[in-house]
């Protein structure tokens, strides 16, 4: 019974640091060992949203909130691409896992589902980070904008990851197919991104949009990241930050019990 117990008791403290960092060095490398689907192309649709819409749109737009169209757009685009690549990270990780059966291989170890949500997020944040450096170079190069406020900015870049990384988590858990999570990805991120002022102020929507614009949290993240960036902004990034930070952390809660109870990840 002695041996049972001592083999039954976490024998590396409160939080198992290596296993933690184990966890969080595969995700990136995960996503590092196909850097040019992971990295290089969301870079590159990026680079294409803003030539389309600044080619077709911009010339004919006129200024939005005092500065010139594709001004404007550029950081809604940086977060777009941010909460996508990690919104990606994190849910087909999870759903590769589940159909290939190795699964098992990250469940198995002595970790905690607060180890495994923080190490699954340490990969998303670190996608996230990365593309939204190729994109911020992108655009200080060829537009020439600069952020007003880097810390701000970085937090930012942050908390987006943090965001959809979670939420990629909780829908990794629910699906169980490919198909699944592609429906999740059109009829819940895709319009979470593209109906949250990416390339419009929400002052021009309709009062009905304007009012359901209000509690999507992607609407705060591109919205604090373009004050954060150029200095302008729809509402106080303060409040916004209150907002993505909680919704954040209800979440990750949800991610944690769903890891705890073992929901569709074991029979």
């Amino acid at each position: 019974m002695t041996d049972i117990a001592v083999m039954g008791t976490r024998r590396f403290g409160w939080v198992n640091w290596r296993g933690l960092q184990t966890l969080a060095v595969r995700e990136v490398m995960r996503f590092m060992a196909v850097w040019t689907q992971t990295i290089l192309a969301p870079l590159a649709t990026a680079g294409l949203f803003m030539v389309i819409f600044s080619i077709a749109i911009g010339p004919r737009r006129g200024d939005v909130m005092g500065v010139d169209f594709t001004t404007f757009i550029a950081p809604g685009i940086l977060m777009m691409t941010v909460i996508q690549n990690a919104f990606a990270n994190t849910s087909s990780s999870i759903v590769i896992g589940k159909v290939q059966g190795n699964i098992v291989d990250t469940l198995m170890p002595p970790l905690s589902a607060a180890e495994l949500v923080l190490g699954y997020l340490a990969g998303a944040i670190g996608r996230g980070l990365m593309v939204a450096l190729g994109v911020l170079i992108g655009v200080a190069i060829f537009l020439g904008i600069v952020p007003h406020h880097p810390l701000m900015t970085l937090g930012y870049v942050v908390l987006g990851s943090a965001l959809m990384g979670a939420l990629g988590m909780v829908a990794g858990i629910f699906a169980n197919k490919f198909d699944q999570m592609a429906a999740i990805t059109n009829f819940i991120v895709t319009p979470l991104a593209f109906l949250s002022g990416t390339f419009y102020s929400v002052e021009a929507l309709p009062p009905l949009l304007y009012g359901i614009t209000q509690y999507n949290p992607v609407f705060y993240l591109i919205d604090g990241l373009r004050f954060s960036v150029i200095g302008v902004s729809d509402s106080a990034p303060l409040m916004g930050a209150v907002i993505v930070v909680g919704t954040t952390l209800a979440i990750c809660g949800l991610a944690w019990a769903m890891f705890r109870r073992g929901y569709r990840l074991k029979a």
